[in-house]
């Protein structure tokens, strides 16, 4: 006589079907000491609401003709989730993030606000999951399901991608040392900016502007290189020219 599922929230509430043969006219199923509610029954099955209750309890189905052996039913406490990281990402989604905390074995959903996804999980303490597409830029609560119940108290924020649509100036000697104006958007959480391959030291001064300070070229030589502002909401570039200095 199998039971499934054969676990569920410490709280109750679960739906439960139970299987087997001489079930109809089911009277009683007993979750341990406690009555669940029957909501269907037929002569294979009996579908009840589980009471609440903890650890592992016998489940027996009781009709006219007798009670039934006992199946084991385990009751699992909500989960408690710790940490989220990284905390933001592109509005886009399709980053990965870990949760970390307890009672996430059964993990079957993670909630971005209100757009579901489903996690990969690790152990009791971890699970990763891919970030679905965002409604928009801002930060949404993140809520994990499990079989015992659902858990909120963590918060991703979307980030736009970045834009890059001026270089003042863009050009400047290959010996570097030449402050750039980058303008654009959402440059608010810029991470790094790159010449090239060479990392530049930058100010963020707003969402719209980042100053930079050029870095010399890698041999001296002058020549055209991309420069790459990295945000948390991705990935923008644009050209530079290193010039050549001049000679007698």
């Amino acid at each position: 006589m199998p039971i499934s599922p054969n676990q569920g929230s410490t709280g109750g509430g679960t739906i439960v079907t139970i299987t087997g043969t001489n079930l109809g006219g089911a009277t009683a199923v007993h979750f341990g000491s406690k009555t669940a509610t029957i909501t269907a029954n037929t002569p294979t099955s009996v579908t009840v609401i589980s009471p609440s209750g903890s650890g592992t309890v016998p489940v027996t189905v009781t009709t006219p003709g007798g009670t039934s052996n006992p199946l084991s039913f385990f009751y699992v406490g909500a989960p408690f989730k710790s940490s989220i990281s990284p905390v933001s990402g592109v509005t886009a989604g399709g980053n990965t993030v870990t949760i970390t905390g307890t009672g996430l074995t059964t993990a079957t959903a993670v909630n971005f606000g209100a757009v579901s996804a489903t996690p990969t999980v690790v152990n009791d303490g971890q699970l990763t999951v891919t970030v679905p597409t965002g409604t928009g830029p801002g930060p949404v609560s993140v809520s994990v399901t499990t079989a015992g119940g659902t858990n909120n108290g963590l918060s991703y924020t979307y980030v736009d991608a970045p834009t890059v649509t001026t270089l003042n100036p863009n050009s400047g000697p290959a010996s570097g040392g030449t402050v750039v104006t980058i303008t654009g958007t959402n440059l608010s959480t810029t991470q790094s900016v790159l010449f090239g391959a060479t990392p530049a030291p930058f100010t963020v001064i707003s969402d719209t502007t980042v100053s930079v300070v050029t870095p010399p070229t890698a041999d001296g030589s002058p020549g055209p290189a991309t420069v790459t502002v990295t945000t948390t909401g991705g990935v923008a570039t644009a050209d530079f020219t290193y010039l050549a200095g001049p000679g007698i």
